[in-house]
C-alpha cells in the first residue's frame, strides 16, 4: 500500500504541489528580468513533471487509484496559484477565482458522490480539457505580459470565465445524466 503513495509519478505530483509556494515566492519577489525568468523556470519544471507523470505511470504500469486523485488535485492547485499570482495586477481575477472555486468544488463533490453512489469514475470530458487549455493559455499570457492594457487583460479574463461557465454547465448536465441512468459502471 505504501508503495502506491510513493511511486515515481506520485512523487512527481507531490513535487508539483511543493513547487507552488516556491513559484509564488519567486514571482512575487521578482525585481529583475532574471528574477522573472527564474520564476518561469520553476513553473516550467513543474509543468514538465505534469506532462511526464502520466506518461511514466502508463508506460511502466504505475497507475494508482491515489495517483488518479493526486494528479488533478496538483493540476488545480497549480492553476489556482497561477491565478493568484495574476491577482495583484488584475483585480478582475477575483471574479475568475470565485467561478474557479465554485466549479472545482462542484466537480469534486459530485465526482466523489458519483463514485460513492454508483462506483463510477469518469475522467475529464472534452469540454473540461478545452477549458483547461484556454485557462492555462490565458493565465500564461497574463503572467508573461504583465504590461497588458487593463481592458485587454479584463477581456482575456472574461473569456476564461466564459469557458469555465460553459464547462460547469456541461459537467452539471454530465453528472445529472449519470445520476439518472440505471446502467452499471461498465455500461456507462
Amino acid at each position: 500500500m505504501l508503495k502506491e503513495y510513493f511511486s515515481i509519478p506520485n512523487l512527481m505530483g507531490y513535487f508539483r504541489i511543493l513547487m507552488i509556494p516556491v513559484f509564488l515566492y519567486t514571482y512575487y519577489h521578482a525585481e529583475s528580468r532574471e528574477d522573472y525568468l527564474a520564476a518561469f523556470l520553476i513553473l516550467g519544471v513543474s509543468l514538465l513533471t505534469d506532462f511526464f507523470d502520466g506518461k511514466i505511470a502508463r508506460r511502466f504500469n504505475m497507475v494508482t487509484e491515489f495517483g488518479k486523485i493526486l494528479d488533478p488535485v496538483a493540476d488545480k492547485l497549480t492553476q489556482g496559484s497561477l491565478a493568484i499570482a495574476v491577482l495583484l495586477r488584475c483585480p478582475m481575477m477575483k471574479l475568475f477565482l470565485a467561478v474557479f472555486l465554485v466549479k472545482e468544488c462542484y466537480m469534486s463533490l459530485m465526482g466523489l458522490y458519483i463514485i460513492k453512489k454508483k462506483n463510477i469514475r469518469k475522467g475529464a470530458q472534452w469540454f473540461g480539457k478545452i477549458t483547461t487549455a484556454v485557462v492555462d493559455a490565458g493565465i500564461m499570457v497574463l503572467l508573461l505580459a504583465p504590461n497588458l492594457p487593463a481592458n485587454v487583460a479584463d477581456t482575456l479574463i472574461i473569456v476564461m470565465i466564459a469557458f469555465m461557465l460553459f464547462s460547469l454547465i456541461n459537467y452539471i448536465r454530465f453528472y445529472h445524466g449519470i445520476l439518472k441512468s440505471e446502467g452499471t459502471a461498465e455500461e456507462l
